[in-house]
């Protein structure tokens, strides 16, 4: 893997540019880091009941000289409703915090989901900074500004865009997560080389995958920087997802159907789902004629070789296509009453299809549900 890939990568947006730094050791720096951001000395920690008693002594450490105030959640997806919001908000409100003030999230996504949208809407917005505590978080959740809770529709239905002053990554803690969620969050590694880099996937398919997955130092750093880096890239062209930045979300159509029929009670988790749901964008874009078996193949194989999940582990998701359907159907991207699919004409080469044939998708479903 690239030793050039960049330890601290900037998010361009202008006004609302901000750096992700990434590196073992980081929450040590987490004080001056929030300095060059805030004024306030004021900092409202949101984390969930796991991570505190792993971490809490090093966040307290970290934000020594701060003013904090704590808001320890249960763990899980259930979290991301409007309960677990009005819960935020009134611990927010309770403590008096106003706009200047820091809500920070130190958490995987759930937790980075649930505080930004918190922050986005508290007194119309008060700093957000994110410390994620997850490789999925690192690579992917934390970045870009997206921030939501889940309803009965599905997933991320209610949300906002809103920009962290700062992403702070530390690579060491993940040594403490279970390896069940280091596969989640490779899942969205990979998913970056599937989209438009296929260099990166041809690294990660020679062995620097099996390195991440390992927590192998240089090999995390480097995956955790490229990542991010084809992120921010994305986002800086379009940071509210009228365009190209639909392309992160490869698979997640499937995934989000599959989350929604699991019901969110750690059953399966995102990034689980998210695996499954790139094999099976694979899968659908070759039966489309537009991806060749071979392609396909190949990325099945990447992940079943990784024991990463795919469509052949949904079996007891799949029983029902016209509820899948129905749930794809409620999926953000879609336009007009079309589906929207990422599909892929080969590794590195998704594109956007917004005129997916509801028949051929539930022809599809009802294929793999047998």
């Amino acid at each position: 893997m690239t030793k050039a890939a960049p330890e601290t990568v900037r998010v361009d947006l202008g006004p609302r540019s901000y750096d992700i730094t990434i590196g073992p050791g980081e929450l040590r720096r987490l004080g001056e880091r929030l300095r060059a951001v805030t004024t306030s000395n004021r900092v409202a920690v949101v984390t969930d009941e796991n991570v505190h008693a792993l971490h809490g002594p090093a966040i307290a450490e970290a934000l020594s000289d701060f003013q904090t105030h704590m808001i320890v959640r249960p763990a899980g997806e259930a979290q991301k409703s409007m309960a677990g919001l009005e819960v935020v908000l009134d611990s927010l409100f309770r403590a008096g915090f106003d706009r200047s003030d820091t809500v920070l999230a130190f958490g995987g996504g759930v937790i980075g989901d649930l505080s930004g949208f918190a922050a986005s809407i508290y007194k119309r917005g008060t700093t957000f900074v994110q410390v994620p505590t997850t490789l999925l978080a690192q690579v992917d959740s934390s970045v870009g500004g997206k921030t939501a809770i889940n309803n009965s529709y599905g997933k991320n239905l209610v949300g906002a865009f809103y920009q962290p002053r700062l992403v702070l990554i530390d690579t060491d803690l993940l040594s403490t997560l279970p390896d069940r969620q280091v596969r989640a969050g490779y899942a969205e590694v990979v998913k970056y080389g599937l989209i438009d880099r296929p260099d990166f996937f041809e690294t990660l398919d020679a062995g620097a995958g099996a390195q991440v997955l390992a927590l192998e130092p240089d090999a995390l750093r480097d995956a955790i920087s490229v990542s991010c880096l084809a992120k921010a890239d994305v986002v800086a062209q379009d940071e509210r997802e009228g365009g190209c930045r639909a392309l992160l979300n490869l698979g997640h159509t499937f995934a989000h159907a599959l989350e929604l029929t699991a019901g969110y009670d750690g059953d399966l988790l995102h990034g689980e789902a998210v695996s499954a749901g790139m094999d099976m964008a694979f899968e659908f874009s070759s039966r489309l004629g537009l991806c060749s078996a071979e392609q396909t193949q190949r990325v099945h194989d990447h992940l079943s070789r990784l024991a990463m999940p795919t469509r052949a582990d949904m079996g007891r998701f799949l029983t029902d296509p016209n509820a899948l359907l129905g749930h794809m159907r409620q999926d953000k991207k879609n336009e007009g009453g079309r589906i929207t699919l990422i599909l892929a004409r080969g590794i590195g080469h998704s594109f956007i299809e917004k005129s997916v044939s509801e028949a051929d998708l539930l022809a599809y479903l009802k294929d793999i549900s047998t």
